[in-house]
């Protein structure tokens, strides 16, 4: 819900193009919706990058692990910048890295997975940085928050180079065939739909529009995730594998050949998508987090504080 009064004037200003510079000019709704887009942001980069490590294990060389260390080392970055910028709100970077409990991290469910081979650290790449690329292109474009704008100069960048990795790392792997074309597209049937959900409500039962009137975004989920789907279909049908969505003619926009949304199974990593389910089911599954959950989140507060009170923060500031 936005606020009434002082949000009223606010929103016009900001729907006429106005840039906030400072707290000093946000009112209360106004700070709220930043400040959980934000940390949805810092949790998505600070999570990927023990999912990512886990996979980086399975690299099949040594210039490909590398590459991995590397990208591991842009998300702990990026997800500095953005509890950075939340500390300079009045939030404590210290409480919200290594104070919460697991199922309090706002990332989506799909870094809460197992990624168990090098398919699946390509598809990662591959889809879910082309999510963020999606999420955060349309914030740098649109957003009326002046410093998050700026930040997002450098790690748009760096996020294309993610994207990159893993979408050449799928062509090459398509190309083998065999067992490894048949581990791509086992990746592929539990990442897509993964995708899918990455970028929540369909717009007829989105509840709250307040990112949108505070020009925190431009585009809604559901052109987002339209957005999303006109970069991984092509790909995946330029390589030759199987995804459930195809380009409707008629309306040039891309049609899941599923009902959305479907029961996960989490133990077989694979969807059902002869069990349609509510959306309140999906929040119930989200707010249980996924099987690494716990796992992820100790990896990155196992050593609070030698982490914290050593050079790791600094390092990345």
């Amino acid at each position: 819900m936005l606020d009434a009064a002082h949000d009223d004037a606010l929103v016009l200003k900001i729907q006429s193009g106005h840039i906030l510079e400072t707290e000093d000019e946000m009112t209360p709704g106004y700070k709220k919706a930043l400040l959980n887009i934000l940390l949805v942001q810092a949790d998505t980069e600070l999570m990927s990058a023990p999912a990512y490590y886990s996979a980086a294990k399975d690299a099949p060389t040594l210039a490909s692990r590398m590459a991995v260390s590397a990208i591991i080392q842009d998300e702990l970055g990026h997800a500095n910048i953005a509890f950075r910028l939340m500390e300079d709100l009045g939030e404590s970077k210290r409480r919200l890295v290594y104070e919460r409990r697991p199922n309090e991290f706002k990332n989506p469910y799909g870094f809460d997975q197992p990624l168990e081979n090098w398919a699946e650290m390509a598809v990662a790449n591959g889809f879910f940085d082309r999510a963020g690329i999606c999420l955060l292109g349309d914030i740098f474009q649109n957003t009326s928050y002046g410093p998050w704008r700026r930040a997002l100069k450098k790690i748009d960048k760096e996020e294309y180079f993610h994207l990159r990795h893993g979408e050449s790392w799928m062509r090459r792997l398509a190309r083998c065939g065999g067992d490894v074309r048949e581990a791509l597209q086992e990746a592929v049937d539990w990442m897509f739909p993964t995708g899918i959900e990455w970028f929540g409500l369909p717009d007829d039962r989105k509840r709250h529009s307040a990112q949108l009137a505070y020009r925190l975004k431009g585009k809604t989920n559901d052109q987002l995730r339209q957005t999303w789907m006109s970069a991984v279909v092509p790909l995946c049908e330029e390589i030759g594998i199987k995804v459930p969505a195809h380009l409707n003619p008629d309306t040039r926009q891309y049609d899941l050949e599923y009902e959305l949304p479907v029961e996960f199974d989490e133990k077989g990593k694979r969807w059902l998508f002869d069990q349609p389910i509510t959306w309140d089911e999906v929040f119930d599954r989200w707010r249980r987090r996924g099987p690494r959950n716990a796992e992820y989140v100790e990896m990155i507060q196992g050593r609070a504080d030698a982490l914290f009170e050593g050079r790791l923060w600094q390092d990345l500031a």
